[in-house]
């Protein structure tokens, strides 16, 4: 059953990694996978939430830079080390058939960090704010669907690790998120406008 899962897992990663091959892609899914790409985007969004919120704000940061310390040690240090999967971009009898478009990574491949550590965001974020803004959680997912998901593409890990990762992220993710709703339940609710009374 288990070397059947492995085969399968095997089977879709070529259907992407080389079936969807096109010059489109192979410009687009590294830039995304780059965390430098997104890096205008993080900057922007420190700056949103500190302005919008303040010292909540600060909070919201800070928390995001927690939600993502805890993924990613689940998924870098916990899970790999345990699992030690072979990437498909360094299996000595797979590797042939890989069509590599980045820089063969070192380290061990399930679950993909990438997958982990943007999906968690993605719903720490979401859980945050969906109440607010509607468009937060298709944004938020395919966003962090599509950085995932290039992984596949450009040779450095199974569409499994993928699955996997997004699964665990997205439960990290929420399980902050309400967290931080627990104990920080007024921050997101709209302000009192205070009466001001005119004497004539």
């Amino acid at each position: 059953m288990f070397e059947r899962i492995i085969q399968i897992d095997q089977e879709v990663f070529l259907m992407f990694n080389q079936g969807a091959s096109n010059p489109f892609f192979d410009w687009l899914l590294p830039i995304l996978r780059n965390p430098f790409t997104w890096a205008p985007l993080y900057l922007f969004l420190i700056i949103f939430f500190i302005k919008h919120y303040g010292k909540m704000g600060v909070l919201i940061v800070a928390m995001t830079l927690v939600n993502f310390g805890v993924s990613d040690a689940v998924s870098s240090h916990l899970i790999k080390k345990t699992v030690k999967r072979v990437r498909p971009c360094n299996d000595e009898v797979f590797k042939q058939q890989v069509n590599l478009r980045v820089r063969a990574s070192g380290g061990y491949s399930f679950t993909s960090s990438h997958a982990t550590n943007h999906f968690a965001m993605a719903f720490f974020w979401i859980v945050l704010f969906r109440r607010r803004w509607k468009h937060v959680l298709w944004l938020g997912f395919l966003w962090a669907f599509m950085i995932s998901i290039s992984q596949v593409y450009v040779g450095v890990h199974y569409p499994l690790d993928i699955l996997c990762g997004a699964l665990l992220g997205t439960g990290i993710g929420i399980l902050n998120g309400y967290l931080f709703h627990r104990f920080f339940p007024n921050v997101f609710k709209p302000k009192q406008e205070n009466s001001v009374t005119t004497t004539l």
